[in-house]
């Protein structure tokens, strides 16, 4: 889609966007129900359509009932893998991407080693990366690049990554030299929390908190659908609240972070100490071990949790970690917030432990496509 003037062009491209965006959602339609959908005129409606049936993007699959009096609606579908997006994440010492079509279904992927700690090195080699698949995805709308740590998204900057060993990076000025697409920079976890409330199909005129425990703690408010990074892009940073005073140090350098307890390498000192050479790969070993790690895991993180339900007040809390699998991490998560919380508030707001991983990588791909369907001004 091309950047158009204001007035009737900048109202048809937003028209455009708004079709676009209901394609993908609904899947199967037709021009009447489009209309109906998005209060537009049928005709608008299907100059939009005519136009997308032209350019390939969509297939009329047929009428829906011959038999009804009138015209009979004519179903059309986008045709998803036109439309391509990528996502590429980085971690510390790895790479991995996702294309996607436009419906989110992963069509190519690739994970490799890589060496993070000097941010020129890295950037050069994501350039890399970005052109190999233009080259062999030409239909692709954009790429999103994911990164750990505080990331002003609109300026492509990189604060502080204490897992990469980065501060004060510009991210975007060296991407863009050599990439001829729209680009989106981002925090890995923020990509996964705009997913999670695709997949499990939440109601986005309301609020939606996402938590990933992975190697470090992270979490995203999104409301109407857009993540909220707040004054300084670290809104939703759950890790480092403080729930243990005298606990752990954190790699942030405080002590007793949610972090230093409940993330993977937290868990898997914790498993150690307890028995050498338990490791939660091979937790069927020491059930009672493993519980009562988890146990301890769970009320720390429902603790944690109620100060989100209490300040934020979101209408659901998607949990995405590997405990999930352990039944004595989810009861005593939902015990402790439950203590923790006013009942009203705990009672409002669904808890969603989700039982497979969120792949962030998925997360960019769909923030891309979510960039080329936003209305202009």
């Amino acid at each position: 889609m091309k950047t158009m003037g204001k007035g009737p062009a900048l109202l048809r491209l937003n028209n455009l966007k708004r079709v676009m965006t209901q394609l993908r959602q609904t899947r199967v339609t037709s021009r009447q129900d489009l209309a109906q959908a998005l209060t537009l005129s049928k005709n608008t409606v299907s100059l939009i359509v005519d136009d997308l049936l032209a350019q390939g993007l969509i297939n009329e699959l047929g009428p829906v009932s011959v038999a009804a009096a009138g015209r009979p609606k004519i179903e059309i579908s986008l045709r998803p893998e036109k439309l391509k997006s990528a996502g590429i994440m980085v971690e510390r010492q790895a790479i991995h991407w996702r294309v996607c079509d436009y419906f989110s279904q992963v069509i190519a992927e690739q994970t490799w080693r890589s060496e993070t700690s000097d941010p020129a090195l890295l950037l050069q080699e994501l350039v890399e990366c970005c052109q190999a698949l233009r080259a062999a995805h030409p239909e692709l709308i954009g790429i999103a690049i994911g990164f750990p740590g505080i990331v002003d998204p609109q300026r492509g900057w990189m604060h502080f990554s204490s897992h990469l060993g980065w501060q004060d990076v510009d991210l975007l000025t060296p991407l863009r030299r050599g990439i001829d697409l729209p680009l989106r920079i981002m925090n890995n976890v923020k990509a996964a929390a705009l997913l999670s409330v695709q997949q499990l199909a939440l109601d986005k005129s309301q609020s939606h908190f996402y938590l990933r425990i992975a190697e470090g703690i992270g979490g995203a408010l999104v409301q109407h659908g857009e993540v909220f990074t707040g004054s300084s892009w670290t809104a939703g940073e759950v890790g480092h609240l403080t729930v243990q005073p005298d606990g752990p140090r954190c790699s942030c350098g405080r002590l007793g972070c949610l972090e230093a307890l409940v993330s993977q390498p937290a868990i898997q000192q914790q498993l150690l100490r307890r028995k050498p050479g338990l490791r939660w790969q091979n937790r069927d070993s020491e059930p009672a071990i493993v519980d009562a790690v988890l146990s301890e895991a769970g009320a720390q993180l429902g603790s944690a949790l109620s100060q989100v339900m209490l300040l934020l007040n979101p209408a659901s809390i998607m949990i995405d970690a590997a405990w999930n699998a352990c039944p004595a991490f989810t009861r005593a998560v939902q015990q402790a917030a439950e203590v923790s919380t006013l009942a009203f508030t705990f009672t409002h707001t669904a808890l969603h432990f989700l039982p497979q991983r969120i792949d962030p990588a998925n997360g960019l791909a769909l923030a891309v496509i979510e960039q080329y369907e936003q209305r202009m001004d």
